[in-house]
């Protein structure tokens, strides 16, 4: 039978289950990456695993996102995970060496290879023909110890590109199409897999724009082929030795199919606040603009950089705009400086920051109030920025530059034609100037077990979280609407970010986005509460701090009409019941503060009945169910999935 790139790539790690849309499978995992806004959490959960040494071929931990140093706690965790990583045998990428997925794909991405990240962007190396599946921290940990990764096999869904993009459109106004045609919840439990003969024109970096963004879309990862792209990309990264063709059998069917002429792609952005509320650029010019960020794992490549400078070679920015430059690797940087790239942005008007995510995290760069931000990050979800009030906008490096020009957003085609600009031609170089002095390797396992880690006064332990009761009685302390994102649950920001490894403290965060009030009626709820939501709740950041945040403060169960995949994961680890309506029409039953009362739920999980739950506010009463596999619920009603693997262990003895 002829089998995607997909199906390869499964296939070939396959532990247990088949290959079934909606089946639980087990896949081995050969890579992990984690970041240090989430890696923190991991590290204390491999403390907790008691894990003497990484089972994985390769794991890494990248300082990118909490580089703002304003006082000790960042640099206490840098140092903490620094020394961790030394300890638990992963390698070490330091603060300023670059934003993990491109600096990933540069130094350690292997076609053909499985990796799991605790970061919703890992998918971006599905560029170089990996599996590669953003997940919560805990699955992370797990996956180092040597542990398989579970999930429900999705569908495959085959894009095909024909064509050739036109000029001043690039990688990023496809994804963009994707979110035009299908928004933030229309890869939700599929894989997309990209093929065609389009793909001959868009390099190893331009695919990683697309299946970065493909988290945006709520699909379980994007893949390319691994094919002559990939193999002029690692050797240029003097890596040509790990290139393997990987490519889909000829007449492989897919699930669904699509296709994309990329010759029709036009420059689109996504509006205030969301990726996916998509329009061209040209139904919004004339928009005035205050700043314009040009980085982030979205637009990672040399080119996104090169084609700014390009543009505003001779021309100063407007005076109205702060334009900001965020380099993705030093690689990156020092590659730009070589062309003279760099020069052309500075004299120009261009404040080049260190090379790491930033703004994007909210980490510095928030927009001042009702000011428009352009930025080539993947993410406008309302707040993100660091500014509640924020309008942050989505587009390419082209439309970006065009607009930090004029002031206004700008049509980069009407730019051009109107000041008689030709599409610049780059001279890229065709080696990269690689430098590995800031990745630490790891010691030997001997000099290992002697390091002692380190942690500072802000590093708490991991709450204790106990067993789900047989009865829940408690209030809905919250009501939420359709697309609740985990940065509205816990916030990111310069703010609550540097307490991401103390959780009591980062608890006092959770959802003040959306309510300010509820950490404080939290705490004043002892006997727990639940949370109400609309469709696709928990999208956007694989952090798992939006579900251990408020169980610590008392979070029982989430009732939403449907789940971002991998914040119902995390809601399972860390023992919190997520349920969907069987009736949606239920949910605008339901006020908040109603006293909700679900009974003999034990017995009704494990006979994957819909649960009975009774609004003893209103005397009324709706049906629920689940999707959890057995072992999902025995996580659940163990308290999590430390707790249960803590009582697994305490049995073998005993």
């Amino acid at each position: 039978m002829s089998q995607s790139v997909t199906h390869k790539l499964i296939g070939s790690h396959l532990v247990s289950g088949d290959m079934t849309p909606g089946d639980e499978i087990a896949i081995r995992i050969d890579q992990t990456l984690t970041q240090d806004a989430t890696g923190t959490l991991v590290m204390q959960e491999l403390e907790a695993l008691q894990l003497d040494r990484a089972r994985t071929e390769v794991s890494v931990q990248y300082v990118d996102h909490n580089l703002l140093q304003t006082d000790e706690k960042n640099a206490e965790d840098h140092e903490y995970l620094r020394t961790a990583a030394q300890r638990f045998g992963l390698w070490f990428s330091k603060p300023g060496n670059g934003v993990s997925h491109p600096t990933h794909m540069q130094r350690f991405g292997i076609p053909g290879k499985t990796m799991v990240g605790s970061d919703s962007h890992t998918p971006a190396a599905g560029s170089l023909g990996m599996l590669a599946i953003g997940v919560g921290g805990l699955e992370v940990a797990l996956a180092i110890a040597g542990e398989p990764l579970h999930l429900r096999m999705p569908e495959v869904w085959g894009i095909r590109l024909e064509g050739e993009l036109p000029q001043w459109c690039s990688a990023k106004d496809v994804i963009l199409e994707m979110l035009r045609r299908h928004d933030v919840k229309g890869g939700l439990n599929r894989i997309l897999e990209y093929h065609g003969p389009g793909l001959d024109s868009l390099s190893a970096m331009d695919r990683h724009v697309i299946a970065n963004m493909g988290a945006e879309l709520g699909a379980t990862t994007t893949v390319f082929p691994s094919d002559e792209a990939v193999r002029e990309f690692l050797v240029a990264e003097d890596r040509g030795d790990d290139w393997v063709e990987l490519l889909a059998d000829e007449g492989a069917e897919y699930d669904i199919e699509e296709t994309i002429d990329l010759s029709e792609i036009e420059p689109l952005i996504a509006k205030p606040s969301s990726p996916g509320n998509v329009v061209t650029v040209a139904e919004v010019a004339g928009e005035p603009v205050s700043q314009v960020v040009i980085g982030s794992s979205a637009n990672p490549g040399l080119r996104d950089f090169a084609i700014a400078a390009a543009m505003v070679r001779g021309r100063q920015t407007s005076p109205e705009v702060s334009f900001d430059v965020n380099p993705t690797s030093r690689e990156i940087l020092t590659d730009l400086t070589k062309m003279g790239a760099t020069t052309d942005l500075v004299i120009n008007g261009a404040r080049i920051h260190q090379a790491g995510c930033m703004g994007c995290i909210g980490m510095g760069q928030a927009p001042a109030t009702g000011r428009n931000s352009l930025r080539t990050m993947p993410r406008n979800f309302p707040g993100r920025s660091g500014t509640r009030e924020d309008s942050v906008w989505l587009c390419s490096p082209e439309t970006a530059a065009a607009s930090a020009i004029t002031g206004v957003i700008t049509d980069p085609r009407q730019w051009a034609k109107d000041n008689d600009v030709d599409y610049p031609a780059l001279d890229l170089p065709s080696h990269h100037t690689v430098n590995t002095a800031m990745l630490v390797e790891p010691p030997p396992p001997e000099e290992a077990k002697a390091v002692e880690v380190v942690k500072g006064p802000n590093i708490s332990d991991l709450p204790d979280l106990r067993p789900l009761g047989d009865t829940i009685e408690a209030p809905v302390l919250l009501k939420v609407g359709d697309n609740i994102s985990t940065d509205e649950i816990s916030p990111a920001g310069a703010r609550a970010l540097p307490y991401r490894s103390n959780i009591p403290k980062l608890a006092m965060f959770s959802f003040t986005q959306v309510d300010e009030t509820y950490p404080e009626r939290a705490k004043s709820t002892p006997q727990g509460h639940i949370v109400v939501g609309g469709d696709n709740y928990g999208q956007g950041s694989s952090r798992e701090h939006a579900a251990i945040a408020p169980r610590h403060l008392g979070l029982l169960a989430v009732i939403a009409k449907s789940f971002a995949r991998i914040h119902w994961q995390n809601l399972a680890n860390f023992g919190v019941l997520a349920l969907e309506f069987v009736d949606d029409a239920d949910y605008d039953r339901i006020d908040q503060d109603d006293v909700l009362t679900l009974s003999d739920v034990w017995q009704t999980l494990h006979d994957d009945q819909p649960l009975i739950v009774t609004n003893t506010t209103k005397n009324t009463t709706f049906s629920v169910c689940h999707r959890l596999s057995s072992r999902q619920i025995d996580h659940v009603l163990a308290g999590g999935l430390i707790p249960w693997l803590a009582r697994e262990k305490d049995h073998a003895k005993h």
